[in-house]
């Protein structure tokens, strides 16, 4: 069993930068690749970025790539997201979740958190 408690949500204006974080508890987190996604209202879950076990590959999706950046801590078990140059579209529940295979699809995430409000204003 794993246990991701996200973090550091909040409102800021668009262009601004935000940090948020996912603490993992539980089973060995080195067993576990990291991914982020975010669901906004009336919308389906989308995929953001994905972290390897190791933090040694990563991926994301082409809306954020080059503004977003995925990293691990496997000392501390956290997943952070650095989220630059925001835009409205970007307001959504931020999730991060667990899976045995990296770069896998939602449905193969065996844990998730229970996720984090990010608010862009214009």
């Amino acid at each position: 069993q794993v246990q991701l408690v996200e973090s550091g949500g909040g409102l800021v204006q668009a262009g601004g930068s935000l940090r948020i974080s996912c603490a993992a508890s539980g089973r060995t987190f080195t067993n576990y690749a990291m991914g982020w996604f975010r669901q906004a209202p009336g919308k389906e879950r989308e995929f953001v970025a994905a972290i390897s076990w190791n933090g040694g590959n990563t991926y994301y999706a082409s809306s954020v790539k080059g503004r977003f950046t995925i990293s691990r801590d496997n000392v501390k078990k956290t997943v952070h997201l650095q989220m630059n140059s925001l835009k409205p579209e970007d307001t959504a529940v931020y999730y991060c979740g667990a899976t045995r295979i990296y770069m896998s699809a939602p449905k193969d995430y065996a844990y998730w958190g229970q996720g984090t409000q990010v608010t862009v204003s214009s």
